[in-house]
């Protein structure tokens, strides 16, 4: 019962991580967003998510874990309704952000408690591979659940379904679920938090305002200048603070760091891919958020069924074979969708959803467990925040970097493809920030201009996926190599 009521709350806080994205078209014709307000929209939530996650989970280990999870349920919910009923996309960036809050008290709190509950490493296994399936499928499912919604009801229904499960989950929580506590836990680390917060905010500023505002301008260079120096600063604080947010200690462990770095990847890989297919399936290939929905399915099913067999294959092959055979996967799967062209078929991308659940599901498990399983259970909650603060940071990054990279060259070949067309500099505006609104341009002037723009669009984003894939093929294949050399083969005694 406990295992129901933790994985249902973590399903819904997953969901909410790629929900979004199906309604993203419709976003933009509803509230006239541009692709970085996109990008922000979905890494809002993840950045405050990430940012906040360590010290949820040190407060759970000094307050009580049930207790700040139950207080992130309502938070969450609270949020869920903000976004819902936004009215600009700066009000529902924001409302994202809250909804991150709640998120970061729950996420950590459900691993760590899993792992005091679950006390036999056989059984432990058995239930994170569980809670991995259960998270991975809420980022696989979203895309479906959110197409459903928004084929019968208004886009902010797919916040607002959030409200009345949280609400269930909170009392159920209070009911079902056992309180446990670090009695030794040091106070919080509120400066740990706020450079770490900073940081990683400055980083994915840069990073998705980029684009539009140009890589080399002094504000995107300073930003992201910025971002190393705060990061440089965290790590000095921790190395000497009496009370460190992040206990650097455990990355001396290879099994700790190695399947970190990992988990990273994966969330790396789904999150920035699913953000992509989902423009491109309903902007290119012309499918309803519902049809969007139903054809990302494949990763959800292929994602689950293997994260449930994951736990099998490491006992017969060893957790490195089958991480790096996971990576390996994820790296075919994007190199599969760089060979997209605008004559491509849903059939020519299917098999690179199929690589992409098997690689995530092959991978994701097996790192989690290695993870909680190099740290001892009085540092569980630390341990599970460090877990999933990797998580969103990857996500983030995956939807901040591949976002960016199909932008620059979207916007690059949309202004070589028009040439010196003449058009009133708010209209050029809005086609350069987003393939949605080069289309909406495109339907209102119509005739041969019109279906040349709407064409040139189209061909321009594709150009952009591609090389954006291309990249995160590359990247994948850099983390697969780690993992080989690094990632020990076995599982090791728990670290102390």
């Amino acid at each position: 019962m406990v295992l129901l009521v933790l994985c249902l709350t973590l399903l819904v806080a997953s969901l909410d991580a790629t929900i979004l994205n199906v309604a993203l078209p419709t976003i933009v014709r509803r509230l006239h967003a541009t692709s970085s307000q996109l990008q922000w929209m979905v890494d809002a939530y993840a950045i405050v998510f990430a940012g906040l996650l360590m010290i949820a989970g040190s407060l759970g280990d000094r307050l009580g874990r049930k207790w700040v999870y139950v207080a992130g349920i309502g938070i969450f919910a609270i949020g869920s309704a903000l976004s819902a009923f936004s009215a600009t996309p700066d009000q529902l960036i924001g409302a994202r952000a809250f909804m991150g809050v709640g998120a970061a008290a729950i996420m950590p709190s459900t691993l760590a408690i899993i792992t005091n509950v679950y006390t036999d490493p056989t059984d432990r296994a058995r239930a994170i591979g569980l809670w991995s399936g259960t998270e991975g499928l809420g980022l696989a499912i979203g895309p479906v659940v959110g197409g459903w919604l928004l084929a019968h009801y208004w886009w902010g229904s797919v916040f607002l379904i959030n409200v009345p499960i949280a609400s269930f989950a909170c009392v159920a929580a209070i009911v079902v679920v056992p309180d446990s506590r670090n009695t030794d836990a040091l106070r919080p680390d509120v400066v740990g938090a706020g450079t770490s917060l900073l940081g990683v905010a400055l980083l994915l500023w840069g990073i998705i305002e980029g684009p539009s505002r140009g890589w080399t301008s002094p504000i995107i260079l300073s930003t992201i200048l910025g971002s190393v120096m705060v990061a440089a600063g965290f790590i000095v604080w921790e190395r000497h603070s009496s009370h460190p947010l992040l206990q650097l200690s455990l990355f001396s462990s290879r099994r700790f760091s190695m399947a970190m770095a990992g988990l990273a990847l994966v969330l790396f890989s789904l999150s920035g891919g699913l953000f992509l297919l989902t423009q491109y399936l309903q902007f290119c290939l012309g499918y309803s958020a519902l049809e969007t929905g139903l054809r990302i399915v494949p990763i959800a099913l292929v994602l689950l069924i293997v994260a449930m067999l994951s736990s099998w294959l490491v006992r017969a092959l060893g957790t490195k074979v089958v991480v790096f055979v996971g990576i390996v996967l994820v790296g075919v799967g994007f190199a599969w969708l760089g060979t997209v062209t605008s004559h491509t078929t849903y059939g020519g991308v299917l098999p690179a959803l199929f690589l992409l659940g098997i690689g995530s599901g092959l991978a994701f498990a097996p790192c989690t467990e290695s993870v909680m399983g190099s740290v001892s259970l009085e540092k569980a909650g630390v341990g599970s925040a460090t877990n999933s603060t990797a998580l969103q940071i990857g996500g983030a990054l995956g939807v901040a970097v591949l976002g960016s990279l199909l932008n620059t060259r979207y916007q690059f070949d949309v202004r070589r493809l028009l040439g010196a067309v003449v058009m009133p500099s708010s209209v050029k505006s809005t086609v350069l920030g987003s393939l949605g609104g080069a289309l909406g341009v495109a339907s209102h002037v119509g005739g041969v201009f019109g279906a040349r723009l709407a064409a040139s669009a189209r061909e321009s984003f594709i150009n952009g996926m591609v090389f954006s894939v291309r990249v995160g093929a590359v990247i994948a294949g850099a983390a697969a190599a780690l993992v080989l050399l690094f990632l020990p083969a076995r599982a090791s005694e728990r670290s102390e």
